[in-house]
């Protein structure tokens, strides 16, 4: 019998490709060519992993933890540390790389939070319309505006939608 996990981040350094499961403390790292196995990372403390980027600049993967916090791996020597720790106030559905740091799209309430990866500082927050009932993902355009999906629009609470 083969079980197999949910996936819920992928993304490539070089020629390397890391991946990541639901309720699993494991990276799983494959060629870029032929997706065969390197090596796993193990975050010992990671329970619940829901999104995965990666900065080409600094070389660290961010992962984030389901309401817990976002883990910072090294991906030259694989240490790792609890980089951001969220709240209440702060709940983590996916992560994007920007120009200045790393931008946080949070479902509840639904907003995108932009923090520099070199201090942890967050540099600004953008809230949704009210009619945004959950937001799935967010990016940074090269213009600096914002490119959003989302579940709730002016006109239908339920619609699905992507708006700038």
């Amino acid at each position: 019998m083969r079980v197999v996990a949910e996936l819920c981040g992928v993304t490539q350094l070089d020629k390397m490709v890391y991946v990541i499961c639901n309720e699993s403390c494991i990276i799983r790292t494959l060629t870029v060519d032929t997706l065969s196995p390197l090596g796993d990372i193990h975050v010992k403390e990671m329970r619940n992993p829901i999104d995965l980027v990666v900065c080409r600049h600094d070389r660290h993967l961010y992962v984030a933890d389901w309401n817990c916090c976002i883990w910072r791996v090294s991906a030259d020597d694989h240490s790792y540390v609890k980089w951001l720790p969220t709240d209440s106030t702060c709940h983590v559905y996916s992560l994007s790389v920007t120009s200045r740091g790393l931008l946080v799209t949070s479902y509840d309430p639904p907003s995108l939070r932009d923090y520099s990866m070199t201090d942890r500082q967050l540099l600004r927050v953008v809230e949704m319309p009210k009619f945004v009932k959950w937001l799935w993902h967010g990016v940074v355009t090269t213009r600096g505006t914002f490119v959003v999906g989302h579940r709730g629009t002016s006109q239908d609470t339920e619609k699905e939608a992507v708006s700038k």
